[in-house]
């Protein structure tokens, strides 16, 4: 039998292992999974209906599951070459690049108020109300 110290040690290595980092992937280190997606994006599938059917396609394979995320990920960061660039096209909004929601409204001026005429320069007669 082994020692308490033995499995530790074991277990402590095995959870830097699983720790390191770049991690490929999931499309990336599964081939049968990456064809299934590949495939329901050139049907027009958004990446999110693809998650859910492959949860309801594949209820026993959990390593069959993705989420939408990672899809948007793997089409959008083009260094990882998980999809090919071309699926994109088969989005609903061709985009070639995606903006958090964090980006997209900072760009927005939330508050402003449009034409809008500062305080000090209101006529006298406001002064007097």
């Amino acid at each position: 039998m082994y020692s308490k110290i033995a499995l530790a040690s074991s277990t402590r290595a095995r959870a830097w292992d699983n720790t390191r980092r770049p991690k490929r992937c999931l499309l990336q280190r599964d081939g049968e999974l990456r064809e299934v997606v590949a495939a329901r994006l050139a049907e027009g599938w958004s990446p999110e209906q693809i998650s859910g059917w492959l949860k309801a396609a594949y209820p026993e394979r959990k390593e069959m599951r993705v989420s939408h995320e990672t899809i948007y990920r793997s089409l959008f960061i083009q260094a990882r070459g998980v999809l090919a660039k071309e699926l994109t096209a088969h989005l609903r909004r061709r985009r070639t690049m995606r903006r958090s929601k964090k980006a997209s409204a900072a760009g927005l001026q939330r508050g402003q108020i449009r034409d809008a005429v500062s305080i000090r320069e209101r006529p006298a007669d406001a002064e007097v109300r």
